[in-house]
């Protein structure tokens, strides 16, 4: 069977890019992504592995959809219509049937989460529809319009079992836990660059999102100085700053060249530039340690046994090490928690003195972890 993955931003986010991978991977088959961005999946050969169709189209502004969308703008200061009006020619020109799953793990965990509501109403007239992978914040449930479009898939995977148990509480029935795909992801080892050593670097990955979430202006900043700096003064490891999402307002490279060009002169700290989620994986998996804010970017060191500390701003990250560890404490650190310039690196001090037992509890727990994630595909063949 054939399916259509939906709720794709772009490669260039390159968790986006491992979910699609991964998901098409397990699913077989000759699949389709409606892509925001087909001009990044281009650029990341996505179209090797499934056909990329555009997600939006033009639209007329003497149709009825659009001016049901501006009265509710004019009216009610309700913009959810208008962005979702150049979704509506491509979902309406779907085959009737086709089972359609959406790969955007947390596309409901931000502002703008009606949509998304708006979008599945659309797609589900039609079409059975899976939630695939999903992370859901608790205040999401004390919205009905959101409970009830999650009561209206035909199934839903949380990928962490703190989003599992917050839909079983609300009631759902149609819910599963099952892994992130992205654990599923192949690596490809490219030559490593000159300063990077490999089995006693560190990589480091920041985003703008997190910065964003500070508790105070520089914070996030300060505390990544400081890390960097006591790594460089205290041990003999290299340095690999590792971006992971290069969106244009979105780019993790901002600010981790900020710190190469601060550090570049000691010899021990290197640049990756940019490279499709395999490779990414392949310079992250040679790493001794890594600390990550990006979500997909932690997966792909913990999926490699990679000991990780995570900066965290939302359930993903707490619900994915809960999983993996039992408990989040140590090895998540929330990034609204930043108030001293050297919590970063308090953190990660326990990471460096728990080396060994985190690794092995790794290499003892993905492989049972990665098998619950290859499950998905009978489940999901089960559904539609």
């Amino acid at each position: 069977m054939n399916y259509i993955l939906v709720n794709h931003g772009g490669s260039a986010n390159h968790g986006c890019e491992a979910l699609v991978r991964t998901v098409n991977t397990l699913l077989g088959g000759e699949n389709t992504i409606m892509s925001d961005s087909p001009e990044e999946d281009l650029r990341y050969a996505l179209n090797d592995v499934l056909a990329i169709t555009p997600a939006t189209s033009s639209y007329s502004r003497l149709s009825a959809d659009f001016v049901n969308a501006y009265a509710r703008l004019k009216l009610n200061k309700d913009y959810s219509y208008m962005d979702v009006l150049p979704y509506l020619k491509p979902i309406r020109e779907l085959d009737s049937g086709t089972t359609v799953i959406s790969v955007g793990g947390d596309i409901y965990c931000y502002e703008d989460y009606r949509k998304y509501i708006l979008i599945h109403r659309e797609i589900a007239k039609k079409h059975k529809t899976i939630l695939l992978g999903c992370s859901l914040e608790k205040y999401l449930f004390d919205d009905p319009e959101f409970v009830a479009d999650m009561k209206s898939y035909d199934y839903i995977f949380a990928r962490e079992s703190i989003t599992y148990d917050y839909l079983k509480e609300a009631g759902l029935s149609n819910i599963g836990l099952a892994p992130d795909t992205a654990f599923l992801l192949p690596e490809i080892e490219l030559p490593l660059p000159e300063g990077f050593i490999e089995g006693n670097t560190i990589g480091i990955n920041v985003s703008p999102m997190v910065e964003r979430r500070e508790s105070k202006p520089g914070i996030v900043k300060e505390n990544y100085r400081y890390l960097i700096k006591y790594i460089l003064n205290h041990t003999d490891a290299s340095i690999a700053l590792i971006p992971h999402v290069v969106w244009k307002d979105n780019d993790d490279r901002t600010i981790l060249r900020e710190f190469y060009e601060e550090y570049k002169d000691t010899g021990r700290v290197v640049m990756i530039e940019d490279h499709n989620c395999m490779e990414l994986k392949g310079y992250i998996a040679r790493c001794r340690f890594f600390i990550g804010a990006r979500t997909h970017a932690t997966i792909a060191a913990y999926s490699s046994c990679v000991p990780t500390l995570v900066v965290g701003y939302s359930v993903k990250s707490k619900g994915i090490a809960t999983d993996l560890f039992g408990t989040d404490e140590k090895y998540v650190i929330p990034v609204q928690q930043f108030t001293k310039q050297d919590d970063l690196t308090e953190s990660f001090r326990w990471i460096m003195e728990n080396e060994v037992e985190i690794r092995n509890n790794l290499k003892q727990t993905i492989k049972a972890y990665i098998a619950n994630t290859n499950a998905l595909k009978d489940h999901i063949k089960e559904i539609g």
